[in-house]
């Protein structure tokens, strides 16, 4: 076997990997979310939206046993079940860098209902995904005194 057909062999097989690889990736990504029905996908899309604070939402806390209202927080807020606590968490942005979170404790009498106020604009083709790079680099707030921090950092 000469040389020239052992490159090309080498060569077709280095190809085959470049080609193969993002083909399988591709593939398995399709796979798992190209089942998906319209509905789903708006779904996750409008979720993905009101965590960015773009959906003006109003939820309102009642008491089942007495009907009454007892609570209503309406705005762009972002909903969080915690069923570990037996809570809701409602984080709602007021301004441009202003934001106040509720918690709201749930019981077998305590309900609420949480309402889209109007419609939004998502595509039920593609997830949205959201990519933040600010958000890899933290915002360190230092508290405590420097001469103390000096001494610790200071060997004896």
């Amino acid at each position: 076997m000469s040389n020239s057909k052992l490159k090309k062999g080498t060569a077709l097989r280095n190809n085959w990997k470049k080609i193969a690889y993002p083909v399988v990736i591709v593939a398995g990504i399709a796979g798992l979310s190209g089942c998906r029905d319209d509905a789903q996908v708006a779904s996750h899309n409008l979720s993905k939206a009101a965590d960015n604070f773009e959906i003006n939402r109003r939820v309102v806390f009642y008491n089942g046993i007495t009907n009454d209202y007892m609570l209503t927080v309406e705005g762009r807020c972002s909903i969080k079940a915690d069923g570990a606590d037996r809570q809701l968490e409602v984080t709602c942005k007021t301004g441009e860098n202003k934001y106040k979170k509720h918690f709201l404790g749930l019981s077998d009498n305590i309900s609420y209902i949480a309402e889209q106020l109007e419609g939004a604009d998502v595509n039920t083709y593609h997830h949205r995904v959201t990519f933040k790079p600010q958000s890899i680099i933290p915002n360190i707030d230092f508290r405590g005194d420097l001469r103390q921090m000096e001494k610790a950092l200071t060997p004896d």
